[in-house]
């Protein structure tokens, strides 16, 4: 029974609801962002099912602000996933045959390397989550395992929360990172769209001796579809490997089905080994769902849904896990400035409007590849969306549009050459253009402004404050500008002066020109060219406050 409520609340800048993903991203980086943080997770640990595998550049990039967690994620990679990963559809792991997904010349990852500093991390959430746990609690986010949240009741002014070992809990903002079913998001009677449960998965974990059959490939991730069932077979870091096998209860297939007997005889037809003798580590059920929140911000402003509480996707294309960890870094930063007291309400509703946005793209491009992958039957259904030609595109290329990106007035709609999906403006991501709601393009800097030897990210400079960039032409007015803006709207602004042949070009600006960076990586705003003398402070107070979901009346 649960413990009676205790007449004091415990009084918290931010409560995160689940150790996922998404819940360990937030708690950590708002640790990190010097916010005081709750974390609560029903379950007694995290997770040790492999779950998603493989974490993209962008995603670690946004992990970059937690001392270490970079270096721990490389260090637990134990193959280079750009060129080691290796995804095809076959019949079996003995397909003679099989159709190449991703890996080998021209199907690797290699033309995105050079675009962020961030390599691409090769673990499983468990192995991920085990990392980001131990981040948030060396910067001091007080995390609660095997304590549940009992009720939830925001405000205009905040969020009571009672939890099942007594304690109340009197919080500015919640994140709601509990999962797919996501009983926050029922409470607060947030509605759902999509396709619903697609399917059943009996995820069966083990031991064997596959080293003839996978010839020395350090992963790979097959899909499988055979006469017998449809379904993934996966490698681990673990050292286990993985087969998911689809099951259909309106077809009388159960759980239950999933006998020891059975599931030795499953990994055998995924293996196309009918002689091995695997060890059955562990087995367990999994649904899979394509539906998105219509809202990630509820009516209050004061509580935002991340990970799969905002968008539950089919894991084909293994985007799950690392849009979560984007929702949680995302959800740290705005909430960080609200906070401290340097945003306002129209910062907190962009998220709603930006990550929204993207959450339904990317679950729309992982059904795409669940019909093709794991589920043909789902094969010439009109509602499923066309798969992209560049995946990329989607991580690494996608625009937000929202109330706080300030665009260029001279700045078309969509550029030509882009295209919209799901409402969404989409570029080459190897030919960035730094338009305002686009990602910071990366560039090399060297201290003597060549180009010679090496140098440092101009993304090392992003992650905790605004960043305001420029050259040494306007270094002066412009540094003097963001000294007095931020002073004046109390929010963290830093100038950094670019001194490279590559920054015009890059960016998109002439000399004095200055660009306007985002904690997350992407601009908010830019000039093209130098305002007029006496004028930079006040381009830029007006830009932040738009930035800043501020009115534009504020005063300081």
């Amino acid at each position: 029974m649960p413990s009676s409520p205790s007449s004091s609340p415990l009084r918290v800048p931010v409560l995160v609801v689940g150790a996922g993903y998404a819940g360990l991203t937030a708690a950590a980086c708002l640790a990190r962002h010097g916010v005081r943080t709750l974390l609560v997770e029903r379950h007694p640990s995290t997770s040790v099912q492999p779950k998603a595998f493989g974490l993209i550049s962008r995603t670690v990039e946004c992990l970059r602000i937690l001392p270490g967690v970079e270096q721990e994620l490389a260090d637990a990679s134990q193959f280079d996933f750009v060129t080691g990963a290796r995804i095809v559809i076959a019949q079996s792991l003995r397909d003679p045959d099989p159709k190449v997904i991703m890996g080998g010349p021209g199907r690797d990852l290699e033309p995105y390397r050079d675009l962020s500093p961030s390599g691409f991390a090769a673990v499983s959430q468990a192995v991920g989550e085990r990392i980001l746990r131990g981040a948030a609690e060396r910067l001091g986010a007080e995390l609660r395992f095997g304590t549940e949240l009992l009720t939830l009741a925001p405000d205009a002014e905040g969020v009571t929360a009672v939890l099942s070992d007594g304690t109340a809990v009197r919080a500015d903002y919640v994140v709601a990172a509990d999962g797919h079913r996501s009983p926050i998001r029922s409470r607060l009677g947030i509605p759902v769209r999509g396709k619903g449960d697609l399917g059943h998965t009996h995820f069966i974990l083990f031991d064997a001796d596959l080293d003839e059959v996978l010839r020395d490939q350090p992963f790979t991730l097959t899909y499988l579809q055979n006469e017998v069932f449809d379904g993934a077979f996966t490698t681990t870091d673990t050292g286990s490997y993985g087969v998911g096998v689809n099951y259909y209860p309106e077809r009388g297939q159960s759980e239950a089905d999933f006998t020891p007997e059975r599931c030795v005889e499953l990994v055998r037809i995924a293996t196309g080994v009918p002689g091995l003798d695997p060890v059955i580590v562990d087995h367990a059920d999994f649904t899979i769902a394509h539906r998105t929140a219509v809202r990630s911000v509820d009516a209050t402003g004061r509580v935002l849904l991340a990970g799969d509480a905002a968008h539950t996707m089919p894991p084909t294309g293994g985007q799950g896990g690392n849009t979560a960890i984007q929702d949680g870094a995302d959800a740290a930063w705005r909430l960080a400035l609200a906070v401290g007291g340097g945003a306002g309400p129209g910062l907190i509703a962009a998220y709603d409007t930006e990550r929204r946005a993207l959450g339904e793209l990317v679950a729309g491009q992982q059904l795409a590849n669940y019909a093709v992958r794991m589920a043909p039957q789902l094969k010439g259904d009109p509602d499923l969306p066309e798969p992209l030609k560049d995946p990329m595109a989607a991580a690494l290329g996608f625009r937000y549009r929202s109330g706080v990106i300030a665009v260029d007035t001279e700045d078309a709609p969509v550029a030509p050459g882009n295209i919209v999906v799901n409402g969404v403006e989409l570029e080459d991501p190897l030919r960035p253009s730094a338009r305002p709601g686009f990602r910071a393009p990366n560039l090399t800097l060297h201290q003597d402004g060549g180009e010679d030897g090496e140098g440092r990210s101009i993304i090392d400079f992003f992650g905790l404050d605004l960043v305001l960039l420029t050259d040494l032409s306007g270094a002066a007015a412009w540094t003097a500008a963001a000294r007095d803006a931020a002073e004046e709207l109390g929010a963290p602004v830093t100038a950094r002066t670019v001194d490279s042949g590559w920054w015009e070009d890059a960016y998109g600006v002439a000399a004095g020109g200055a660009v306007l960076v985002r904690p997350d990586g992407f601009i908010a705003w830019r000039t093209r060219t130098a305002p007029a003398p006496g004028t930079h402070r006040e381009q830029l107070t007006g830009a932040l406050r738009t930035v800043l979901g501020l009115p534009r009346n504020r005063l300081g």
